[in-house]
């Protein structure tokens, strides 16, 4: 398996991965993750997918990845248009995951926790495992309705401006989700705050994924 070198002296870009079932997604569970990283030293080539955007959201998507990824040395940004609530039923999203497969290797995989209970998110988590099975997989989590959130077992400590920051462009770029009632500050700002609290960051906020395998390198 791949192990991860996150050395900043490295002058070899960072390769990332990022799937997200709907438009929101990738920043919701990884937004932070994603920001703090580009305001590294090493440079990043990002490639972005999201698989569900009808036109308006597929406007959202775009806007919010141009957001989201400034900083970084190269982007893909992709947004297909699969069916939401029906990815268990689309095999061409297989197809989606075979042709990224081809293209370089990502050093880092972020994609939906694979326990979530929305069907679509679970799809690309099991696709992800399917398709890069010697990458390092992170699986970000969603609060939502369903209370499907777990013990994830990583954690990347947040500056509190960080936060805000994520916050302020979620709240920027989705005006489609902005009536809803879990599309809150508060909301993101309280699953921050706990697992930062789990985590003992220094800043009193981190995001949290699931670590199923990882490979250290030492030296």
């Amino acid at each position: 398996m791949r192990a991860l070198d996150f050395a900043v002296g490295s002058t070899a870009p960072l390769r990332l991965l990022c799937l997200g079932a709907h438009s929101d997604d990738i920043e919701i569970g990884a937004g932070g993750s994603i920001l703090e990283l580009l305001g590294g030293r090493r440079p990043v080539d990002v490639d972005w997918v999201v698989f569900s955007g009808d036109a308006a959201r597929e406007k959202e998507a775009r806007r919010s990845a141009a957001l989201f990824l400034k900083g970084a040395r190269r982007t893909r940004v992709i947004v297909k248009q699969f069916r939401d609530g029906f990815f268990p039923y689309e095999p061409a999203i297989k197809q989606v995951f075979e042709d990224l497969k081809a293209g370089p290797a990502p050093d880092v995989v972020l994609t939906h926790f694979r326990d979530d209970r929305h069907q679509d998110h679970r799809v690309l988590s099991d696709l992800a495992w399917n398709t890069f099975r010697d990458h390092v997989i992170l699986e970000y989590e969603i609060p939502k309705y369903d209370g499907d959130l777990g013990s994830p077992n990583c954690f990347v400590h947040l500056e509190r401006r960080t936060c805000d920051r994520k916050i302020a462009l979620l709240q920027k770029a989705f005006g489609t989700q902005r009536g809803k009632d879990w599309f809150d500050p508060t909301t993101f700002f309280g699953l921050m705050r706990l697992r930062g609290m789990e985590s003992r960051a220094a800043s009193g906020y981190a995001e949290a994924f699931y670590a199923r395998k990882a490979v250290l390198a030492w030296r």
